[in-house]
Order: C-alpha cells, then structure tokens, then sequence
C-alpha cells in the first residue's frame, strides 16, 4: 500500500448511518464495475450513500477512529491489515494494524493528549521520533461476540511501531504485523522495517519484539504454511521481491530462520508484465530459492542484491493469503498492485514444493503461475489486501487512491471477477477476513477509519 492517501468527508446522511446497520435501497448500479460472472448481482445503492452492497447483504459499522478504547487510548487511524480469530471462550479478536508514521502522531493513540501520550511513553513502546513523541503505528485489537455483531472491549496491542500496513494470521492464533518502511536513525530511535508478533488473545500491549531474522525491508503481508511453519511474505515496492522465511523452530518465530527469495528455474527475473510479454497470464513456471545474506539490510540494498542473484521482481506485492487445493495441499495467493501492461494488477499463485525446504526440492519444484491479470479497471483495478472465501474464491480489496471509489472484488478459481461491494469514498479498501464460520466478512475503510462487518446470502453465489 501506498504511505500517502488522501482521506474524505462525510456528508451529513452518511455519518446517520455509520451508527449501525445500513439496509440497502434498489438504487441503479452505477457504471464502476462490470462483472465477468454474475456475483451476486448488481450493487443497490446504500442509502447513506457510503457502502454498496448487492441485494439481501447488509453491513454494520463496528469501530471508527477516534474513538476512546476501553484501555483509555485512542483508536489510531489509518485502518488497513486486520485478521480474525477465534478465541478459547467463543468470542472473536480482530487485530488491525494502523498504517501510521512519522509525523502522525496526532492521528495515534494518545492524539494531543498530553496525559495520554506520558501513559503510551511509560507503557515501553517500541520506538519514538525525534520529537520524542511515540511512534504511532501498530495495532489495535477488538473483541466481539461470538455472531461478530458487537464489540466487547477494544484495546492498544502493540505501540511504538511505524506504517504497520498489513501482515497475516499464524496457525498458532497470533498476528504478524509488519512495517513498510525502512525509516531509521537519526529520524526514529531505531530501525523499521520488521515484522512483529502480536497473539490475539493478548488483552493488553504486547512486548514489541522485531523479528529481525524476517528481514528488514518494506513489508506488506505474510503467510504461514500450517504443514511446515514457512512463511512467505511480499514487499510493497515496484521492484520488489517474494521472499520465504523458514524457521529453526517451527512457530518459535524469535528464534531465527533462514530468509530467501524466489527466482526461477528458466533464469527469467521479471514477473511485471509491464511490457505486455514478460509473464503469460495463466502460465506457471517452475521455481527456486536463493538465499540471502545481510538480512538486516542497513543500507536498503536487500532486493537489489536478491535481483542480482536471480531473484525475480514483482511489481508491488501486496496481501498474500493461504488456499486449500481441491485435491489437497495448500496454495497461496498475492496481489502485485500495480502489475500488467495497464498497470492495473495481478494476482499471482504459488504452490509450494511437496517437499518445501527440504533436500530434494530441486527435482520436485514449486511452481509460480500468473493467475489473474487485469486488463480494465472495472473488473479489478489496483488489487491489494485480499482473503480466500470459504467458498474457495478470492475477496480483493482495491486501493486506487484518488479515484473517489474503491471496490471488494470476487474472482473465481477460473480468474474470471465479480464485483462485491462498493466504497464511495476516496480511501482504499482494506484488511478482508472472515470470521471462523464464514457468515461474517469484515473490512476496513482505511481512512476516516471505520471497520466494517457485512452478512448476507453467501450461499447464493452465481459463478456461471
């Protein structure tokens, strides 16, 4: 994602309805999207005019920035990456980050308050600026019933970070929250630019602990193979690389690992398609790994030399999210923003090694396809956070700042896209989960934030 967006004002008849539930009127679709397969239908007009959905769905808005948590602090701004998960006593967590920087501190959880901002420096946050304020990323985390209509509590989770943009749940019920960014001395006490561990069950702040051997660059998601402990995650620059972090102990993440980069068997190091031939949409190749040195990265050279060694480049690899395969295995998805010969992005595929990271992976490699490029930007314009369906299809969030509207998408095994709900605002889309039982899809808009939980008919999805 991208640190600069713009944020939008609410007219009078959409603040009446972010209060709770909005039911949606039979307003005619505007003409933003078209659909490759029929969804769900045409989008009816909300009648706050803020968030359109297709007919029978409803959505309600669960937290706003702003707001005074039940901790004290101020819910942060900047709403973006958010996983779900179910907790031992039924309930549900969301932990969402914040995508706060340097310079936002008024937008953070102590605000202009001084009172406040003396509790978030003695609460041993992570890092400060040079102003010696705390650093007002990180993230936040909400507890809801078990229907994941209300919310129970809100608390601060982790402080002291910086652009926490989006990250990935773990199979061990902990979010990884990452920094884009590489921001460092003398702006901020430390480095940034790492990926931190926040367990969903945490009530409170959690110690904020980098984990380093994860790499230093400009983070965007992650995602954790449940069979081995691998993680993948992107990295939100137009030359960037996939990288795969394979752990001494598997779930023990501080412990230490071994960071790579994905490069191809046929020597080929640009997947961006920006001149219409790079990549054959629909194609797959065969992949290897390389790995790399000088992992804490000082001098912001970490995909340069991941390139120069054969690492292949992505055009600004966004959400990634695990899929099951039909005949077993898993599978994971990413979006690259700004990939394709429009620029309007892509949605890649790997399928892992049957024997990933182990000795005999040269002969039974994994395998990178192309799955979804968009040619028109009313099918799938700027593809960023995205989750896969309990239905088996992708939920992609759209972050075309400036264009006023920004889209949930639907895209089937096949490729082919729908269009799911409509934001009419000129903030992105961000943070797609469901809750464990499938009926709830949470989203957030990213800023003035707000966290949105949709229902509806699931079950009445024409893909045909």
């Amino acid at each position: 994602m991208t640190i600069t967006r713009r944020g939008f004002t609410a007219t009078s008849i959409a603040a009446l309805a972010l209060g709770g539930w909005a039911r949606l009127g039979s307003a005619q679709a505007g003409d933003s999207y078209r659909n490759e397969v029929p969804g769900y239908g045409p989008l009816k007009a909300d009648p706050a005019g803020y968030f359109d959905l297709p007919e029978g769905f409803s959505y309600r808005v669960l937290a706003k920035a702003g707001e005074v948590m039940d901790d004290g602090f101020i819910a942060p701004d900047n709403f973006d990456g958010m996983g779900c998960f179910a907790l031992p006593d039924g309930k549900l967590a969301l932990v969402r980050n914040h995508e706060l920087s340097l310079g936002s501190e008024a937008k953070g959880p102590a605000g202009k308050d001084a009172a406040l901002e003396a509790r978030l420096a003695a609460a041993t946050p992570f890092d400060r600026g040079q102003g010696g304020r705390v650093l007002p990323g990180g993230t936040t985390t909400l507890v809801l019933d078990a229907r994941g209509e209300k919310v129970l509590r809100q608390h601060l989770s982790l402080a002291g970070t910086s652009t926490n943009c989006a990250g990935g749940v773990t199979p061990w019920g902990s979010w990884l929250t990452c920094e884009e960014t590489v921001v460092a001395a003398p702006r901020t006490g430390t480095s940034h630019g790492w990926v931190f561990e926040v367990p969903a069950a945490a009530t409170g702040l959690v110690a904020p602990v980098p984990l380093k051997a994860m790499g230093r660059f400009r983070h965007e998601a992650a995602a954790v193979d449940p069979r081995t402990g691998i993680i993948y995650q992107t990295e939100d620059q137009d030359d960037g690389l996939f990288y795969r972090f394979i752990p001494k102990v598997p779930g023990k993440l501080a412990e230490g690992g071994k960071l790579q980069a994905l490069a191809l068997v046929d020597g080929h190091r640009d997947s961006r398609n920006w001149n219409g031939a790079d990549f054959a949409p629909r194609s797959t190749r065969a992949v290897r790994w390389i790995d790399l040195a000088d992992v804490e990265n000082p001098k912001d050279d970490l995909r340069q030399r991941g390139h120069a060694a054969g690492g292949v480049r992505f055009a600004r690899g966004e959400g990634i999210h695990l899929g099951r395969r039909p005949r077993g295995g898993v599978e994971f998805f990413f979006t690259c923003t700004s990939g394709g010969l429009g620029r309007y992005g892509q949605i890649m595929r790997y399928v892992p090694s049957p024997v990933e990271g182990k000795p005999g992976e040269a002969k039974r490699p994994g395998r990178l396809e192309l799955f979804h490029e968009s040619t028109d930007p009313q099918l799938m314009d700027y593809a960023d956070n995205l989750t896969v369906a309990p239905w088996g299809h992708l939920i992609v969030c759209e972050d075309r700042t400036g264009s006023k509207i920004n889209h949930l998408r639907g895209v089937t095994p096949d490729g082919r896209t729908y269009t799911l709900a409509r934001l009419n605002a000129d903030t992105e889309l961000a943070g797609a989960c469901f809750s464990p039982d499938g009926k709830t899809l949470f989203v957030n808009a990213y800023a003035p934030g707000r966290t949105l939980a949709i229902t509806g008919p699931w079950d009445a999805l024409r893909a045909s």
